[in-house]
């Protein structure tokens, strides 16, 4: 059944929430990072071949870990987007997205009137009727977070646009994909890419949409710190379990070599 939305209340308190990425696609791995402590875990079906029952399932498995499952959808699709909120996740993440007009079809793709055209179902979202429905679709309005992608040089060009739409709550941007339209393919770091990041962050200033940032390093995080950021993507579990991996498997070698 639908709760309030912890990442979202966190933000609105004035703390900084703080998430992953999700890219092994299993609810056990969800739960770990719920538990961890995360505020919020973002589901991949754009690059994950996950199917609708173990989506559902790693949704259950951040509920029971009180952490906020947010899902990566393919692009600005409708049964996608309604697919994932009707599973029960708690916001959107939709990739790519180059204009205003864009961001106002994920609105209404992901929202109830009167505020979009989302289409009306019950089941595991209103506990099977437990939440009246009038309740839930206000709620549902409530609670559910739109967060668009920004990245290409259309999406940059368009910020201002696309941020000014109502109901669109955060901004992600896509560093590797940007390297790739700025022409430095594969380079997130570079100054280029660095620069369009920072004018997508600065055009956030004044509007209810929060910069959510991908910290890359160590100073970055503490300059997005200092810049005031609420909202922070702490890279993926892979690549965090890969390094840990590893990581451990020298220092063993290591030991047994003294």
């Amino acid at each position: 059944m639908l709760t309030p939305n912890h990442a979202r209340r966190t933000i609105s308190e004035g703390r900084a929430a703080y998430g992953l990425l999700n890219a092994v696609p299993t609810p056990w791995m969800v739960e770990m990072i719920g538990y961890a402590g995360y505020d919020f875990v973002i589901l991949d079906t754009e690059h994950m071949s996950t199917n609708p029952e173990s989506l559902e399932h790693m949704i259950r498995a951040a509920e029971c870990a009180a952490i906020t499952p947010l899902v990566r959808v393919p692009g600005v699709d409708y049964a996608s987007i309604t697919r994932a909120l009707d599973s029960g996740a708690q916001g959107i993440v939709v990739p790519r997205v180059r204009t205003a007009q864009e961001a106002r079809d994920v609105v209404q793709m992901a929202r109830y009137a009167p505020m979009g055209q989302r289409g009306i179902t019950g089941g595991r979202t209103t506990g099977f009727g437990t939440l009246p429905l009038k309740d839930y679709l206000h709620q549902a309005n409530q609670e559910v977070l739109v967060v668009l992608m920004i990245e290409d040089l259309e999406g940059l060009e368009n910020r201002d646009a696309i941020m000014s739409v109502p109901g669109v709550d955060w901004v992600l941007p896509g560093a590797v994909d940007l390297s790739q339209s700025l022409g430095c393919p594969g380079e997130p770091l570079h100054p280029k890419v660095t620069e369009a990041i920072d004018a997508l962050a600065r055009s956030c200033r004044g509007l209810p949409v929060e910069f959510c940032a991908l910290p890359r390093t160590p100073d970055q995080l503490n300059e997005w710190h200092e810049w005031g950021t609420r909202v922070f993507l702490l890279g993926e579990d892979r690549s965090l379990l890969f390094r840990h991996l590893k990581c451990h498997l020298a220092s063993s070698r290591s030991g047994s070599a003294r």
